[in-house]
């Protein structure tokens, strides 16, 4: 094994104060693993210093290579632009927020020379980690398993390791919206899990805010799954079958009784859950739409601007 190359991919986004640190926290490791191995930082049109501070620790070491985005793509996407510019034996996908501990690529590098090609991780939140967030994120997990037909541990993250053989037939894939955490798990191959325990962020604020978490639900579910439009089906005929009912036992009433309902706030508590249902339905259908439109369109996940290091 001692002739393999590891290349480790680190989107960044406003990390100017967390990326020296963290290149420091993994050439340490890696030096004590004892293998070849670049470290490719993409830079997703940052709007601080963080361009500035990796051009400089490239210029400091010569497996460092940069790739700067044209502007912000998403984190999905700079992920893709890391792996589709590494050239290792292996690929490490971590965050530069200092929440993934370099420290655990060492026990990632231990599965895969055990024979697994594809090697997550799953996180122990700090005990600094609100409440919201726990709760939020056991939602997301537990929606997007039971409505998408996959199965994401609980507090996975984009934390891992693929093979050679498995990051090549991800990027095989022809999605222009990749939800990773899923289709990593949809190409299969051999596969564990390593557990560590998650640092609170080192510097800056997290990038993922209630509704891009929410965004990214539901381009997990709208990928793997068509239970949604399944269920607008299912509302539709649960309403049309109680308004059948209603209607008989209106039609009864009227015929064989001397009672009269009621009309105008039946009928509009009625007009308002239909134009609800309704509503919800034709957003469900356009969010399905939305991806058809954004497929067929065929444009890049992204563009690169430069690429600083070597064979730049």
């Amino acid at each position: 094994m001692s002739e393999k190359r590891i290349s480790i991919v680190v989107p960044c986004h406003n990390e100017e104060s967390n990326v020296g640190i963290l290149l420091s926290r993994i050439m340490s490791t890696m030096s004590a693993i004892g293998l070849e191995y670049e470290v490719i930082f993409v830079d997703d049109g940052s709007t601080d210093r963080t361009l500035h501070v990796l051009k400089g620790l490239q210029d400091a070491h010569r497996n460092v290579r940069v790739v700067e985005l044209s502007r912000n793509f998403g984190h999905q996407a700079a992920i893709c632009a890391g792996l589709d510019t590494a050239k290792g034996d292996a690929v490490i996908m971590m965050d530069a927020d200092l929440q993934h501990p370099p420290e655990v690529i060492a026990q990632l590098v231990m599965k895969w020379k055990e024979g697994f090609e594809v090697v997550y991780t799953v996180r122990n939140d700090p005990a600094g980690t609100p409440f919201l967030k726990k709760i939020t994120a056991r939602l997301f997990y537990r929606l997007v398993n039971l409505l998408a037909k996959i199965d994401i541990p609980y507090n996975s993250a984009d934390f891992r390791l693929l093979d050679r053989k498995a990051a090549y037939h991800l990027l095989s894939l022809p999605e222009k919206t990749k939800f990773l955490r899923g289709l990593v798990n949809w190409i299969g191959f051999r596969r564990c899990g390593v557990t560590y325990e998650a640092s609170l962020r080192n510097a800056g604020s997290t990038k993922y805010t209630f509704l891009k978490m929410l965004r990214f639900a539901i381009d997990g579910i709208t990928s793997f799954s068509a239970f949604p439009l399944q269920l607008s089906t299912i509302m539709g005929m649960v309403v049309s079958l109680f308004s059948f009912a209603y209607a008989a036992y209106a039609i009864i009433m009227k015929l064989f009784s001397d009672y009269t309902i009621a009309g105008w706030a039946s009928v509009l508590v009625s007009v308002l859950f239909l134009g609800g249902i309704q509503l919800m339905s034709l957003g469900i259908i356009g969010e399905y739409i939305d991806r058809i439109y954004t497929e067929s369109k065929s444009r890049p996940m992204y563009i690169v601007r430069n690429i600083y290091g070597e064979d730049e």
